[in-house]
Order: C-alpha cells, then structure tokens, then sequence
C-alpha cells in the first residue's frame, strides 16, 4: 500500500481517496514513530522524563467535544511541551531527546487514538501539524524584553537513530538553552529566541523553513540568524553553502536526498525546483566569533565541492559558473536550511547577518561534551553583540 511521507503527500492522497468514495480505518505510522518502543527500552528514563506532561495532554484532548477546542489544546499541548522540556534544560539535564520522542508519542496518539468524536484523517494531519508546530518553539518567538540587539537561532532533532537510537543533537540541545536567554558584551545586551526543525527532506520541500523565517527577513526585525546543526569534529561556520543535496544518508523517515556526488539534485521549495544560484554566502561576524575560546577550534570553512572538484572557495565570482554537490556545510540538510535562509535573506532584500554553524559531533549523550558546547556558543554570540 502507498504510504505518503509528507504532509502534502497526505493531503493529496487523502483528497483522492474522498473523491472516490475510499476511505482508511487507520493512519500508518511513519518511521520515527515506529522507533519509539526501541527507544524507550534503549533509554528506559526518557519514557518518563516528561510522562507528566503527556498524560495531561492526552487527558485534556479526550475532554474535547469537537475539532475547533481540540486543535487549539493540541496547540497548547505543543507549546507546554517546549516549555516543559526547556526547564529540563534549564535545571542541568541538557538533553533533548525527551522532547524529540514525547513529541513522537503524542503524535502516534493522535494519529491512531478514538478521542470524544470522529476525525477524519485529514483532521489528524491537521493536529499533528499544530503539534509540531507548537512543540518546536513556533509559539514562543516575541522578544519582550528591553535589550539593543534580537537573535534568532535554529536547532535539529536527533538524526541518524538507525545507526544509535540513543543519538542526541547539540543543536537542539543549544535551542532549548538559550530560548529566551538575554546575553551581554560591552554593554551591549541581546534577547535570544530559537526554534527547532524536523530532519524531514519533505517538510524542507514543503517550505518549513521559508515559512518560519521570512516574516524576520521581510521585516528586518532582529539582528542576526544563526542556524545550527551537528556536524563534524570541531566547530565549523560554513562560508559558501550550496544548492543541491548529495549526502547518502537518509532522513529521519528513511527518505533519501535522491543525489549523488556525481548526481546532485536540487530541492523542491513547493511543487517546483528550489530557484537560486549554485551557492551562496554567510554574512556572519565570524572573526569576532573565532575569538570565542575553549575546548574546540573555531573553523571558518570554505571547502566545497562541486562537479569539477573539491577545494576552498574565495569568493562567490569563483563559484559563478560551478555546480553544487557539496557546500561548504556538505550535501545534507543542515547545509540546506543554511542555503535556503541565506538565499531568502537575499531575496528580501534584508540585512541580517545569517548563517551557520556546525557544532562538533556528539556520540550518544555526553553531558561533559556539552557543558563546553553550549559555552563556547555562548560566548561566540556574546562576542558578535558589538558587529551587528
């Protein structure tokens, strides 16, 4: 049987099913969902670590009388959730995976559950969609407090949970971090605020992160965007990101980018091929941030690869006529979102200073290892206050 993988897809397949008198008694569950029960015997303390919260969601959403006060507690539910997971943070427990699986619980719930009333199928998409929203600090973006400067940063979910179930993303761990965080250097201060995406080549397609961002963009509203991923040993801001995508490694459906090193493809942004040069390049205050000292040397990449080769870019002139396999974030998504909010930028004619960093990878969980990843990136965006 056919089992669509994005939220378009669904919508689509759904929408043909009406129209021909079909319908479905269930909803599959998509692979990140069918990990959960690994998961939890892998990590028995995350099933628990945020149970509270996901009893009181299940219970209020089973006290909804219709679909209108079920979508908007499932928002709510989504946003308690982020919050919740922020005060885990907060108090010294720096992971992120509880949130990642409890919100992979509550989406299976949704998916397959009896609740007080029928839903249609395309009613629980609709849920699951105000969930993830909600879950991934969507509602929880005002800058409210009285500071010069606004910082927006993005983060990942854990990736890869095939090869390590137990798989844990600095990235995500620094959103939920500094979400709300005010910083300060020579007496300039900085309300940081942060969101966090899925590792889902659809929901890229689909326009996730335009979506997410391009109110900033078009507004000019805050003064710098940061997106951040896991990424290879040491810190790395990626200088020229590229178009296409050619990492062989799935994403977190089992969904493949479809490119190749010597096939790049290029991304949808809708139902066409993502417009835009070969590369493009960060505009980040990145000599200030190299000067943020600690455990891991603070590179600023320009390698990239393209049909031709692999070598240090200088300029964007040199890249001109080249085609993209790799940029200088690589082939995956984490150079993707980096293409794609550099090339929205452009595109709005904004002036913030965007761009990416990579993180040093982190096996499994190691809590050490953050302690001086998170400071280290603290002190990197302290010292770009005075450049933006």
């Amino acid at each position: 049987m056919f089992q669509p993988n994005s939220w378009t897809q669904r919508a689509v397949f759904f929408a043909c099913i009406t129209l021909f008198g079909g319908s479905l008694q269930s909803s599959p569950l998509t692979a990140e969902e069918l990990r959960i029960e690994a998961a939890h015997k892998a990590m028995p303390s995350l099933s628990s670590a945020l149970q509270d919260q996901q009893t009181t969601s299940i219970r209020a959403w089973q006290q909804a009388k219709e679909f209108a006060s079920l979508q908007q507690q499932v928002r709510l539910s989504g946003d308690q959730l982020w919050q919740a997971a922020k005060h885990q943070i907060s108090v010294g427990s720096l992971d992120d995976r509880a949130l990642y699986w409890t919100r992979l619980s509550l989406t299976r719930y949704l998916r397959q559950q009896t609740l007080g009333f029928p839903l249609t199928d395309r009613q629980r998409l609709a849920l699951i969609e105000s969930l993830e929203h909600s879950s991934r600090g969507r509602l929880d973006l005002a800058y409210n407090k009285a500071t010069e400067k606004k910082i927006l940063i993005t983060g990942f979910d854990p990736f890869l949970l095939d090869t390590n179930i137990r798989q844990s993303n600095p990235s995500g761990v620094l959103a939920l971090y500094l979400d709300g965080a005010i910083i300060e250097h020579d007496g300039v201060r900085a309300e940081i605020n942060s969101m966090t995406f899925p590792v889902r080549y659809a929901d890229f397609d689909a326009g996730e992160v335009e979506s997410a961002l391009a109110p900033y963009y078009a507004l000019n509203n805050v003064h710098m965007v940061i997106t951040i991923s896991m990424g290879r040993t040491e810190f790395d801001l990626e200088h020229f990101p590229g178009r296409r995508r050619s990492a062989s490694a799935p994403d977190n459906l089992n969904i493949l980018a479809g490119g190749s090193e010597t096939q790049p493809v290029i991304p949808r942004l809708g139902e066409a091929a993502l417009q835009g040069p070969e590369f493009v390049q960060f505009s980040l205050p990145y000599a200030a941030m190299q000067q943020a000292t600690g455990k891991y040397p603070i590179n600023d990449r320009h390698q990239v690869t393209t049909l031709d080769g692999t070598f240090d870019a200088h300029s964007l002139d040199q890249l001109r006529w080249a085609t993209a396999v790799r940029g200088s974030g690589g082939g995956y998504l984490s150079n993707e979102i980096s293409y794609r909010s550099i090339r929205l930028r452009n595109k709005l004619g904004s002036t913030i200073p965007t761009g990416h960093l990579h993180t040093p990878r982190m096996p499994e969980f190691d809590k050490a290892m953050l302690d001086a990843v998170l400071a280290q990136v603290e002190s990197m965006l302290r010292l770009s206050l005075p450049e933006i």
